[in-house]
């Protein structure tokens, strides 16, 4: 950002870069990343399809080729210049998937035979060559409009389609809407005292400018959550200094990164079937082994060597592994993070980041937010270059000219300060391409007192219009290409259905959707997760209703409670 330009991506959709959209990420297998036929343009004709797909994510993709696969005519608009979703804008330094594979990949036999992975947690230049390697093998990018980015969406009651724009001239028209805008996509930036007076460059996580280096820089960074934490471990290799501005630690586990053969997946290639069926059949989306015994169970040797053995598998393992009552009893909560905390200051070795970044006092109960992972964020946090600064013991007052003034009167001078300040989750996408029911009412305004879905897929008011990675489904704790294709095939099962019988169209009652969010609701009390705000529950945006977004019972019941409503169409209404 220049001294005299305003400040880029706030509160905003995040644009394409010209220095982002232009570079390849090195070789891709047979497609380039990028090309020029990406950005398609509509002719000013109607576009006429079965289905319209919005968004060109993993959901988007699902999307297309499961309608595909029944037969549908189906077009998808984009509003980025290629396929990936969160992985096309993500340029981050250090972006990666914190989803391991094999599990964190489309259960799609000609894609994933035809696929090897370089390692067990791919970063965001493989997982874009992963999306041009399915869009190759599917060619997904006949049906895909990209570079449109959706305005407006309404229901014909007549007609019995629905209509949507684009701010690029797009207009189409499909019997069938799915959503698949994704879960983090727009940006959010706290409104900051002064920013605007702030004359160094100013780069928010979401809209990375990637031929950007923090080297010879003073850099501070806003957060320290998923994002913040693999940036923190890039840029503080980096820069001269490093400023860490933190409300609360997040819980890294260690990710234990390792590089992944052709030959070791070609063997276990056989095996992903079964894999995947697995993971399907579970609560996260990972076919882990729960410890049955709660934590009194167990004695303080067992505790101790089970702790040690999941915690040395990595990723998501020492949490998948948790003792039964790790997120309901409070006693058992702490022997969690105590363990945890032990793990931590084995390689965090100053005492007084220790203080701030795994302190004695547990800051809020261990898994009721994200645990990101990590491979050296505390040995980063460790060196001298690379400090940190307690939002909570000393706010922030203003930013100036040269940096910014906390409440305790420091002054701090960057050359540039990055925002890893999060998304507004959940409805962000969906609440700002101009959605509205089939009385003309603005989604936006609909949801203003609370979101209100049935099963998580379905709107009432909204005919014929699907969801996928949403709110009130297990979608936080989940593998993203598990919940995904649970829903977006249950999408699709609905819309095969409905074809069956010649209906016209199918739409959740009020109280279906009532139903709904007391079954979601009523689950949390019995846990410690309402007992710590973040964005799983959307406290993170001023002014948005917090409450909670989660159905915690796990991808397996989820979608058998879903299915269960199916015969006989229970909670919903259908027009013949």
């Amino acid at each position: 950002m220049t001294k005299d330009e305003p400040v880029p991506y706030l509160n905003d959709e995040v644009p394409v870069a010209a220095e982002t959209a232009s570079k390849p990420d090195g070789p891709a297998p047979a497609v380039q990343e990028f090309t020029k036929e990406a950005a398609t343009t509509n002719g000013g004709s109607t576009i006429e399809t079965d289905a319209i797909v919005i968004g060109a994510g993993f959901s988007g993709i699902t999307a297309i080729h499961r309608l595909r696969k029944i037969g549908f005519k189906v077009k998808c608009f984009e509003s980025g210049e290629n396929f990936g979703g969160v992985w096309y804008w993500n340029r981050y330094p250090g972006a990666r998937v914190d989803s391991e594979a094999p599990f964190y990949q489309l259960n799609i036999e000609e894609v994933f035979k035809t696929w090897d992975f370089t390692e067990r947690f791919p970063d965001h230049h493989e997982l874009r060559r992963y999306m041009a390697h399915i869009d190759k093998t599917l060619d997904l990018r006949k049906d895909t409009y990209f570079n449109a980015r959706v305005n407006d969406a309404s229901w014909d009651e007549s007609a019995g389609k629905w209509t949507i724009k684009t701010q690029q001239g797009h207009v189409a028209t499909g019997k069938y809407l799915i959503l698949c805008s994704g879960l983090l996509h727009r940006t959010y930036t706290p409104d900051f005292p002064g920013l605007r007076d702030y004359k160094g460059e100013i780069y928010h996580s979401g809209a990375w400018p990637e031929d950007w280096s923090a080297k010879g820089k003073k850099v501070g960074l806003i957060g320290a959550g998923a994002t913040a934490v693999q940036i923190t471990q890039e840029l503080g290799k980096q820069a001269d200094e490093l400023t860490v501005f933190l409300r609360r630690p997040s819980y890294n586990l260690p990710m234990k990164q390792r590089s992944m053969t052709p030959d070791e997946q070609k063997y276990m290639k056989h095996l992903y079937p079964a894999l995947f069926a697995a993971g399907r059949d579970s609560r996260a989306g990972f076919p882990a082994v729960p410890n049955p015994k709660s934590m009194g169970e167990a004695t303080p040797e067992e505790r101790e060597r089970h702790f040690n053995e999941k915690w040395d598998l990595g990723g998501f393992n020492f949490s998948l592994g948790a003792y039964t009552d790790s997120v309901i009893s409070p006693e058992s909560n702490k022997v969690v993070y105590d363990y945890w905390r032990k793990r931590v200051c084995e390689r965090l070795k100053d005492p007084e980041k220790q203080k701030i970044m795994a302190p004695e006092k547990m800051p809020y109960y261990f898994a009721t937010k994200r645990n990101p992972l990590e491979q050296d964020y505390y040995e980063v946090i460790d060196q001298h270059n690379v400090h940190l600064h307690d939002l909570g013991a000393a706010a922030l007052k203003s930013f100036t000219e040269k940096g910014m003034v906390m409440e305790d009167g420091k002054e701090y001078e960057f050359d540039a300060v990055v925002f890893a300040t999060g998304f507004d989750s959940f409805t962000g996408s969906l609440t700002q391409m101009g959605l509205k029911n089939k009385d003309g009412v603005d989604i936006k305004e609909l949801w203003e007192p609370g979101v209100r879905t049935y099963l998580g897929i379905t709107i009432a008011t909204y005919p014929n219009l699907f969801l996928s990675y949403t709110p009130q489904a297990p979608t936080a704790l989940s593998n993203g290409p598990t919940i995904i294709e649970a829903q977006v095939e249950m999408a699709v099962d609905i819309i095969k259905k409905l074809e069956a019988e010649g209906a016209k169209s199918i739409e959740p009652t009020a109280e279906a959707e009532e139903e709904w969010k007391n079954t979601c609701d009523s689950m949390i009390p019995f846990t410690l997760f309402g007992q710590t705000d973040s964005w799983w529950n959307a406290s993170n945006i001023p002014g948005k209703k917090a409450q909670n977004l989660t159905y915690i019972a796990g991808i397996n019941n989820y979608e058998a409670q879903c299915r269960a409503t199916f015969d006989g169409w229970k909670g919903f209404v259908v027009k013949a």
